[in-house]
């Protein structure tokens, strides 16, 4: 009786596999458990094993091509003690396919293509993009410089919804009547830093803050410090009493922060630079103003010397200046926490000394941090120490 190799799960979330290598040769005996296969997935090189002694009947799967879970690889005759152990009923007749092989049912096969009901989907409903890679794909993708996340919107046509090189090359085709621009090398290395980010769990929490102590305070300050300087300032001192939230997880552990340098996000054309203060917590608020201010300079005039970026453990955006009340920055890779600064506008606010609403200056503080490291609570705590301190300018 012949008895089908099967595609087996090879872990979690894997959907598919591509032959690399045939182990055996058809015709040779085999043992159970004994490595028949050798293929690829998108997380490392694996084996198919035999299901049953006996001997090798035949491959039907082909050597550099991919094949879902479940797929029928080949057959193994088997003697009838071994289809026994199987839980294969040798004395009651199974439909077989035209080759005598145990019929097993394919994914995918002889099934009718689903359409989407829902029309007007900004990507096919079908589009899963390219959760799975096969070597072919991969090399064709580097020689164009290609990114998975390039063909996050591509509905593939193989199997499990894998995209194939028919696809991508289809997909190419698409692009090269459309209209099309440069992209800056600034722009494709901030497009590569945050899709690197994104393999992170990130996740967001904000508040307001009163900006009323903030602004009268830069009325009697010579010089005025910025609001963005301001948060970079209260973002250090309240690292300082605590630095774990800054910390970075590196395999099993957790790297705590030798210093306090901050960035800051400047915009510069086609893109974003961000230039570091270095311990940023040793130095009061009006040793800072000069030296953030040069900084922020030389970044949009593209001269930031090299001790001045890298290596900081948190970045501050002010992305009210474009008038954006709420924001969800992205970190930087080697970062744990971005700090956002919305734009101030005048709210009510109940003063019960009062007993009335009276307007007050507010902005919203987001702070955007890798949910590895830090849970919703520790990250609202933080945010409440940098909004404390940011109430009391004078002692930045």
């Amino acid at each position: 009786m012949q008895v089908p190799i099967i595609m087996p799960q090879l872990g979690e979330s894997i959907a598919e596999a591509s032959i690399v290598q045939f182990l055996v040769r058809p015709g040779d005996e085999v043992e159970a458990g004994q490595d028949l296969i050798e293929v690829e997935t998108n997380k490392a090189t694996m084996t198919v094993t035999a299901p049953c002694r006996g001997r090798l009947a035949a491959f039907t799967a082909q050597l550099n091509e991919s094949y879902p879970v479940d797929a029928v690889l080949g057959h193994i005759e088997a003697p009838p003690e071994e289809a026994a152990r199987l839980g294969l009923d040798v004395s009651t007749p199974v439909k077989s396919s035209p080759g005598g092989a145990l019929a097993r049912p394919q994914r995918g096969e002889n099934q009718a293509r689903v359409e989407p009901t829902v029309r007007g989907l900004p990507v096919p409903a079908n589009a899963a993009g390219a959760s799975y890679l096969s070597p072919r794909l991969k090399a064709r993708m580097q020689e164009l410089g290609f990114s998975a996340a390039d063909l996050a919107g591509v509905a593939g046509s193989g199997a499990a919804g894998r995209v194939t090189i028919e696809d991508f090359e289809r997909f190419i085709a698409h692009l090269e009547k459309q209209k099309m621009s440069h992209a800056s090398t600034m722009r494709v290395a901030v497009a590569d830093a945050m899709r690197r980010s994104w393999t992170r769990p990130i996740a967001h929490v904000g508040r307001a803050v009163c900006l009323d102590p903030l602004f009268a305070y830069r009325k009697t300050a010579h010089p005025k410090p910025g609001p963005a300087l301001c948060a970079l300032r209260a973002l250090a001192l309240a690292l300082a009493e605590n630095s774990a939230p800054a910390g970075r997880l590196v395999g099993a552990k957790i790297v705590h922060p030798s210093a306090i340098d901050i960035g800051v996000a400047v915009e510069v054309e086609d893109g974003v630079l961000v230039p570091v203060i270095r311990d940023a917590d040793k130095k009061p608020l009006k040793d800072l103003i000069a030296p953030y201010a040069e900084l922020v300079e030389l970044a949009r005039a593209h001269k930031l010397p090299a001790h001045a970026t890298g290596g900081s453990i948190a970045t501050v955006t002010n992305f009210g200046t474009f008038g954006l009340e709420w924001a969800t920055p992205i970190p930087l890779p080697e970062q744990t926490l971005v700090l956002g600064l919305g734009a101030a506008r005048r709210k009510p606010h109940w003063d019960p000394v009062q007993n009335q609403f009276v307007p007050v200056m507010e902005a919203n503080l987001t702070l955007s941090f890798d949910h590895r490291v830090l849970d919703g609570g520790a990250a609202g705590r933080l945010l409440q120490r940098v909004a404390e301190w940011m109430a009391q300018p004078e002692k930045l």
